[in-house]
């Protein structure tokens, strides 16, 4: 049964229709889903929306890591919830042996069993390269003399096809600012960025791509 980890932050009216896309009967017989919750109510919200939806919620307080967080230029950067997918090992019961981790901003274009059965080979964690970016050179010696980091990760992840993250979807912080996909097959379109497009359908100024995030808009098909 494959395992995914959606995290319920301050977008969750807008995960609604994404849980919609893996509700059909063929997927509820093989999805489980752990929602990360740092507030009450959600879970009555979404198993009355679902009632036969498989999952199971987590409460992650927010205080854990509240005074840890930097200010940026994004206000959504600076909620606690996101930061609890570092917690997982923590929070999630024993038994969950693997897990997809889904942001809330992003739709699935093809088969989420294809990006299940990936293997991962001997590493602990996979995913896509983003921005073909060497983090090595934005931390201190000091950040790297903490052995913990580099006895985790140090080649520890796998590279997944990139085709399972198409980001940037959502614009830079320039007001009105669009971008367009990126070459290559595509199977998950990521509205990552500051730019939302159920923000920008409410306010009737989309960006061509947000038309294939309209037919599971919440609001837009009541």
């Amino acid at each position: 049964m494959s395992r995914l980890l959606l995290m319920l932050n301050i977008y969750a009216v807008q995960l609604l229709p994404f849980i919609r896309f893996f509700s059909i009967p063929s997927a509820r017989r093989v999805c489980f889903f752990h929602f990360l919750v740092s507030e009450p109510g959600l879970e009555t919200l979404v198993r009355s929306t679902f009632p036969e939806l498989k999952f199971k919620v987590y409460f992650f307080d927010p205080e854990r890591v509240r005074s840890l967080i930097s200010t940026s230029v994004r206000q959504a950067l600076e909620q606690p919830l996101n930061y609890a997918r570092n917690y997982l090992a923590d929070l999630l019961e024993p038994c969950v042996r693997r897990v997809i981790y889904l942001d809330s901003d992003l739709i699935l274009v093809d088969d989420i069993s294809k990006l299940w059965n990936t293997s991962l080979g001997k590493k602990t964690i996979g995913a896509p390269e983003y921005c073909h970016a060497n983090f090595t050179k934005y931390f201190t010696e000091y950040f790297w003399s903490n052995r913990r980091y580099p006895g985790v990760f140090s080649g520890h992840v796998a590279p997944i096809e990139h085709r399972w993250n198409q980001h940037g979807l959502g614009g830079d912080n320039v007001k009105g600012s669009c971008r367009d996909l990126h070459r290559g097959p595509v199977s998950l379109l990521h509205w990552s960025g500051s730019g939302k497009p159920w923000l920008r359908l409410d306010s009737r100024q989309p960006c061509p791509l947000d038309s294939l995030w309209a037919p599971y808009d919440l609001y837009g098909n009541l």
